[in-house]
């Protein structure tokens, strides 16, 4: 028989940013771990998720969702096994993600999952990532709001991070021409090397906006935005009639109060008869499974390559968001916990005596 721990580690917000959360707003703390209740389930974090949403998570500022209280468990997706059940669609042994914290253990009754993991053959870690919501995003975003067609230009800001490089991929897939915006040379290869990118072009080079307006010699036909500021600036001037810009995020933005000011996307949007429209994942959550069908098969096949950046244990969890901003990643930024759950495509618990 498995014994299950008494206690468990949590990453706690301690105190409200403003702007990009550092190491000392977070804390990790022991807590005591209850008993099951009747439809309820233990399951054991086996990965955390890093995401640049959890910036607008935990400031106080008006979000698509309720700022995280400071004193409780950071919000995040996490993925792991249950181990323990009292709820008769979850056994142990299931693999789940969803929205679990930044803990080691959370109990749950079923809400807080997003999807059982049904691809055995494939890294769990993968349904916080390319299988998951940032594949998601990407699929879903690129193909409904972007509706890409043959030999269109496709332009997509932060291209080597987990969202960016599915969205490359899966746009040649669609047939089109892509160009990635990134920082640094090592993410402009990844860019062209791993991910296939046609063009990359280097934001933080003084020549930027000559690269891009060069790699965007024929207008951008879809723009994929993940961080609006001056990179968004630089692309408007070239996007051609009937545009679709997609909004996805504001990571260039350091905060929302008080509300920035800076060039104006009327007259672009006006002249070029183009379209601008914001995205969020949650509005396809009926959907999911059409997406990540459709993405693994695409990870089989070798059609879509991924990165994974891993930092190890939760003591790492404090200064992970504020690495995601300074760009310290290459990949998807993962948090992979020491609690006995193998990070491949097996599974194995370990005993506690």
């Amino acid at each position: 028989m498995t014994h299950l721990p008494h206690t468990n580690a949590q990453v706690i917000l301690k105190s409200r940013p403003h702007g990009i959360p550092q190491s000392e707003h977070f804390e990790v703390v022991e807590s005591a771990l209850p008993a099951l209740d009747a439809g309820q389930f233990l399951v054991r974090n086996a990965f955390l998720s890093v995401e640049p949403a959890m910036r607008g998570w935990v400031n106080a500022a008006a979000n698509y969702s309720d700022p995280v209280a400071v004193g409780s468990v950071m919000r995040g997706f996490a993925a792991g096994v249950v181990v323990a059940s009292r709820h008769e669609a979850y056994a142990p042994g299931d693999q789940v993600m969803g929205m679990l914290g930044w803990q080691h253990y959370a109990v749950s009754d079923g809400s807080t999952i997003r999807r059982k993991v049904l691809e055995p053959d494939l890294p769990l870690s993968l349904s916080l990532g390319i299988l998951g919501i940032n594949g998601v995003t990407a699929y879903f975003a690129l193909t409904e709001l972007g509706e890409p067609r043959a030999g269109n230009t496709v332009v997509v800001s932060t291209a080597a991070g987990s969202v960016g490089s599915a969205v490359g991929q899966i746009a040649k897939i669609a047939g089109c021409r892509t160009v990635g915006i990134t920082g640094g040379a090592a993410k402009q290869r990844l860019c062209l090397d791993e991910f296939g990118y046609d063009e990359a072009v280097d934001y933080q080079r003084a020549d930027f906006t000559q690269a891009l307006a060069k790699a965007c010699a024929g207008g951008v036909d879809i723009y994929y935005d993940n961080t609006s500021g001056p990179i968004s600036d630089a692309v408007l001037p070239h996007i051609n009639k009937g545009a679709r810009i997609i909004v996805c995020g504001t990571a260039a933005v350091p905060t929302w109060e008080p509300w920035p000011t800076g060039p104006r996307v009327e007259r672009h949007l006006l002249n070029k008869a183009a379209r601008m429209q914001g995205f969020l994942v949650w509005d396809y959550e009926h959907r999911y499974e059409e997406a990540i069908a459709r993405l693994a098969t695409w990870v089989r096949e070798g059609s879509v390559r991924y990165r994974e950046d891993f930092l190890e244990g939760i003591d790492s969890a404090p200064d992970a968001i504020a690495g995601l901003y300074r760009g310290d990643n290459l990949g998807k930024r993962l948090i992979r916990l020491s609690s006995g759950v193998d990070d491949g495509a097996g599974i194995s618990l370990s005993k506690t005596p």
